[in-house]
Order: structure tokens, then C-alpha cells, then sequence
């Protein structure tokens, strides 16, 4: 296991889900995803994304 972190832009986070970028953002309103502000930009730590999937969390309704 690699001890660097990715970090992923939407567009990024959404190809690596296999989701469209505007369910990306539905659920950044929502706070339902793990992300970070840098600036004006969303960023997402992959490992933290992952792990959220495998909690069953990005199950709930949208």
C-alpha cells in the first residue's frame, strides 16, 4: 500500500465512482461525501472516498 495520498478533483472522483460530476456536487450540498475545500476547489482524499463506499454510506438516497 502506497503511503501517498490522492487527491482527486470532481471530475476525477466522479470517473473513479463511475457517477456523472452532478451527483458529485448533489451530494457536496448534501455533505454527504467526504470532501475538502482548497480554495475555491473541492478536493477528495480517494482513500477517504473508498473508504465511505465500502461503510455503505454512498448508498443512502441521494
Amino acid at each position: 500500500m502506497s503511503t501517498t495520498e490522492k487527491w482527486m478533483t470532481v471530475s476525477e472522483i466522479a470517473k473513479h465512482l463511475g457517477v456523472a460530476a452532478i451527483t458529485i456536487y448533489r451530494w457536496l450540498e448534501k455533505g454527504r461525501i467526504p470532501a475538502h475545500r482548497v480554495g475555491k476547489q473541492w478536493r477528495f482524499n480517494q482513500n477517504e472516498v473508498d473508504a465511505w463506499v465500502l461503510s455503505g454510506n454512498a448508498s443512502e438516497d441521494v
